[in-house]
């Protein structure tokens, strides 16, 4: 049963009411498979109403995408409970949960070469990397990353965008085993970084960053530039 909209609205409230739209249309379709027509009807309005909020389709799709990734920084800065791991899995987890509920628009804002790849999506796609690496690194209590420490988590960062892309186009891998997966990863990626690492005994102070985290297949430790490495 729908739900009857109030023909006057704010100017905020009617163009998020467009928004809401258009990522409903996103779910189920590839953005370039959706028109203004689609938008409109969707949401109860006409087309010159649609062009007093955008000035066209591309517009609307940043505007959507936009929406898309703050919620996904919105839950990535909610610290879930529990363990230093745990806490990594609950933000994979909403990252997993986010692309799922936005499946189209989330494919279409990181494959290349799509139809809304622009300089301001690109910026917005850059924004979650460099959040997700912040995440990590506020987890492991990190404040003055190595250059080799950075590279490793940005490198993790594009695991699991490749994996979650995976994961939505082609279906073959369990959703309930994602999170568990990628920080298993990333411990280990840590683990590789901190012997490598040659900034770690040139710094002073405690070393923090160092948690051992214990999975289901094996311990590991998740070492800062600043710490010992494992043993």
């Amino acid at each position: 049963m729908s739900v009857a909209k109030p023909r006057r609205m704010s100017r905020q409230a009617r163009r998020d009411d467009l928004i809401a739209a258009a990522l409903e249309l996103f779910s189920t379709r590839a953005p370039e498979d959706v028109g203004i027509d689609d938008v409109t009807g969707r949401a109860g309005v006409s087309r010159p109403l649609f062009y007093r909020y955008f000035s066209g389709l591309g517009e609307l799709r940043v505007a959507a995408l936009r929406t898309v990734v703050d919620d996904l920084l919105d839950r990535l800065r909610r610290r879930a409970s529990g363990t230093r791991e745990q806490r990594l899995r609950a933000a994979v987890r909403a990252l997993v949960d986010v692309a799922a509920e936005h499946r189209c628009g989330y494919l279409a804002l990181l494959r290349s070469g799509s139809v809304v790849e622009t300089s301001e999506t690109n910026a917005i796609v850059d924004e979650v990397r460099a959040r997700a690496v912040e995440v990590v690194l506020a987890e492991c209590e990190i404040a003055e990353p190595s250059p080799i420490l950075l590279a490793t988590l940005r490198c993790w960062t594009a695991v699991v965008e490749g994996t979650v892309l995976t994961w939505l186009q082609e279906g073959d891998l369990r959703r309930e085993q994602l999170d568990g997966w990628l920080v298993d990863q990333l411990m280990a990626m840590l683990e590789v970084t901190a012997r490598h690492d040659d900034d770690r005994g040139r710094r002073g102070g405690p070393s923090a960053g160092q948690e051992t985290f214990t999975t289901p297949s094996q311990p590991s430790t998740c070492s800062g530039p600043r710490g010992p490495g494992p043993t």
